[in-house]
């Protein structure tokens, strides 16, 4: 690793991890980790591309987020950060709730996104969940913030399909018990209340879509609303992932995610 690096974005400085030499890549992790999400695809993907991995504001090493700071913020910042960091368009990809910030970026900023991996994402809860289960997910998850006064005590359900390596699981703990709960707070009405659905017709981007096939937080049935939406979107399901699809099938995940990038017209 390169070590921390930090960008001030407006009132926020965003910390990420820059390793490799190439064509740029931006990962983009979910709610509730940090930049050690992507640790099984760092080290493999820095051997042909420039890889930046963030903690998105709030998380990580990041700096706590002011009041009000929304969907719209997150894309913001991921777009300087783009700008500033790769200096081109870059790949962007974006797992869970980091899939639907890569979806606002691409939306506000689309001059920045050379073209999108999308995995085990969402169009915004509203975009993706029947009512009941929205409304199911947003109760279960406040409950869960709570009765946290710092850290997350478990892990959200079906994060993964089955149970993970050692490593894995105290990978998956650690970043747990760092999470800020007044940050999954505000992503909680975030995420909550997003429809990108309108979006993804207009993705006019190479696009991979990454999914693991018994995710149950995302299930198959939003990946192939995807495929049918994203003109042109290639879809690969991974057997036996859940959630987490990268750290569950590590190999499997960055071999398509760098076959995906070296064929990328020049």
């Amino acid at each position: 690793m390169s070590g921390v690096e930090t960008l001030r974005v407006g009132e926020v400085d965003v910390a990420f991890e820059r390793v490799g030499d190439g064509p740029p890549i931006v990962l983009a992790h979910g709610a509730g980790d940090d930049h050690r999400a992507w640790a099984p695809q760092l080290a493999d993907l820095a051997r042909d591309f420039t890889v930046i991995a963030w903690d998105e504001p709030g998380q990580g090493r990041s700096s706590d987020v002011p009041e009000g700071f929304g969907l719209g913020d997150y894309a913001d910042c991921l777009a300087a950060l783009t700008e500033a960091v790769a200096g081109e368009p870059a790949v962007v990809g974006g797992i869970s709730w980091d899939g639907t910030i890569a979806l606002e970026l691409h939306r506000r900023h689309p001059d920045r996104v050379r073209a999108l991996i999308l995995a085990d994402t969402y169009a915004g809860w509203r975009g993706s969940l029947p009512p009941v289960e929205l409304r199911d997910r947003v109760d279960a998850a406040a409950r869960q913030l709570d009765a946290a006064d710092s850290g997350l005590p478990e892990l959200p359900p079906g994060l993964f399909a089955a149970d993970p390596p050692a490593e894995t699981a105290r990978l998956a703990s650690a970043m747990a018990a760092s999470t800020r709960p007044a940050t999954l707070r505000r992503q909680l009405r975030a995420m909550a209340d997003a429809d990108l659905r309108d979006e993804l017709p207009r993705i006019a981007v190479p696009t991979l879509l990454i999914w693991g096939a018994l995710d149950a937080r995302s299930p198959l049935r939003v990946a192939n609303e995807f495929a049918r939406a994203i003109p042109g979107a290639q879809l690969l399901v991974l057997e036996g992932a859940g959630h987490l699809s990268n750290l569950e099938r590590p190999a499997a995940f960055t071999a398509a995610v760098r076959a995906f990038c070296l064929a990328l017209p020049m």
